[in-house]
């Protein structure tokens, strides 16, 4: 059975709802999912997925998560060329230009380790919405389908 893994990182629980959808929808596509918070995970453990899937948050202005500040910089060490991924977040519209950066960065930091992009980003204002839950769904659907074409 193929695997997927999920990293969360959340202050306000926003994202951890996030990656709830998101673990839902990945299991629904018939994966086995592991989904942990990112200060309890170590960058190496990805290596064991098959689809990876981010779900973070832009801390004030434009600032990845503390917590996540190490694997985030060991992550990219890493050769993530067998893994699909995907990134989602939570944020406030409030921050203007630094709304969700950390989406955008996580991603950029995926490619950086080789890592196959297997859905665009999806960028959250506070808690996820129905519309929200939607483009989730669609999310985990494409990673999946990534992965069929993969093989």
């Amino acid at each position: 059975m193929s695997k997927a893994h999920v990293v969360f990182a959340t202050i306000t629980g926003n994202n951890e709802d996030v990656a709830d959808i998101v673990t839902e929808g990945l299991e629904d596509q018939g994966l086995e999912v592991i989904q942990s918070e990112i200060s309890q995970t170590e960058p190496e453990e990805l290596l064991d997925a098959d689809i990876i899937v981010f779900c973070i948050y832009t801390y004030n202005e434009g600032h990845l998560p503390e917590e996540g500040e190490d694997f985030y910089n060991d992550m990219q060490e890493l050769d993530l060329s067998s893994q699909i991924y995907g990134v989602a977040g939570s944020g406030d519209v409030f921050y203007e230009e630094f709304y969700n950066t950390a989406v955008d960065d996580f991603s950029n930091a995926l490619k950086k380790a080789g890592a196959i992009k297997g859905s665009n980003e999806i960028k959250i204002n506070l808690e996820p919405d129905q519309e929200d839950i939607e483009k989730l769904d669609e999310m985990t659907a494409n990673l999946a389908k990534a992965l069929t074409t993969k093989r």
